[in-house]
């Protein structure tokens, strides 16, 4: 699958194979990247409680349309909406610049046995902004299906193997050579495909081994500007403003966050729409009707022959 999906623009001077250099940018995101170099200088914490019983009855009312539906599809469909209405979310920054990515995916590690030596697997499904709630079920459950062909030997074990088998020192002047050609934007396209550090989000759920969220931190190496855990379904007594206790069911989701990407205004105000998307998910059943393009990458370079 191509990684330019959303083929808008033309590729001008600096821009990466994998994301547009944003021009028109505040002068704090401009000189903020210099002094905070790293993912890992500039993380933010975020977490939000998800009502589960309105997703519970969306999903046992569609299963028999989607078998495979499950809460974390709706999640990650709400995602997808939320990234067509809210585009700064999908920057990256490289080497102090700020990028606005020309695709959307999310890296996903699933535990194949509940073991302490059950293998963990990633896949990276890749999403259009118009895509409906159906259209992740069938991308994700695509992804996991080419995993257990037989045979099929995963190219990330692959190239895994023969890094294991190199001497420490080899090793590390590798990592180095990719890191370098990272931040240069002309990394192997091949290495860009399978590295799961490379993505729009990463989401991890925690509640599949019966754990709550946890804050993940950002990986220094990759583009990944969002790191997502979900937990496990809870229960809580909360008290209401007649003073009688409810019992409220949630699902937990922590967030850590590149700030240099966006400011905190616009992460609360997306937030706030995730909310208002999961509770109410039959939104996601049809695509958006518009979507927003990231003002940063700039209309002058509107590719129209290929709209």
């Amino acid at each position: 699958m191509s990684l330019n999906h959303f083929k808008y623009f033309k590729r001008g001077i600096g821009d990466r194979y994998d994301g547009w250099r944003i021009r028109k940018v505040d002068i704090i995101f401009r000189v903020i990247s210099y002094f905070l170099k790293s993912r890992n200088d500039s993380q933010n914490f975020f977490e939000e409680k998800i009502p589960v019983e309105q997703l519970e009855e969306f999903i046992k009312k569609h299963k028999e349309e989607m078998p495979d539906l499950s809460v974390m599809h709706v999640v990650m469909a709400a995602l997808v909406r939320l990234i067509s209405q809210r585009p700064q979310l999908n920057r990256f920054v490289v080497w102090n610049k700020i990028f606005a990515r020309n695709h959307f995916n999310i890296s996903i590690a699933i535990k194949r046995s509940l073991t302490d030596d059950g293998e963990e697997i990633f896949i990276k499904p890749y999403f259009m902004p118009e895509d409906t709630l159906q259209d992740v079920v069938r991308k994700v459950q695509m992804e996991l299906n080419t995993l257990d062909e037989p045979g099929v030997q995963k190219d990330a074990d692959l190239i895994a193997g023969i890094l294991n088998k190199l001497p420490d020192l080899l090793l590390r002047f590798v990592v180095f050579c990719l890191s370098w050609l990272d931040r240069v934007g002309i990394m192997p396209k091949f290495v860009h495909k399978i590295s799961p550090w490379h993505c729009s989000f990463f989401l991890t759920n925690m509640g599949s081994i019966g754990l709550e969220p946890i804050y993940h931190h950002l990986y220094k190496f990759g583009t990944c500007s969002v790191f997502i855990a979900m937990g496990r379904k809870s229960t809580e007594y909360v008290m209401d403003s007649s003073g009688n206790i409810e019992k409220k069911r949630h699902i937990g989701l922590k967030f850590v966050v590149d700030e240099r990407i966006c400011d905190g205004f616009y992460y609360a105000s997306s937030l706030r729409l995730l909310n208002k998307i999961l509770a109410n998910p039959e939104q996601l059943l049809s695509p958006p009707q518009s979507v927003i393009i990231d003002e940063g990458v700039g209309k002058k370079r509107m590719n129209t022959s290929k709209k």
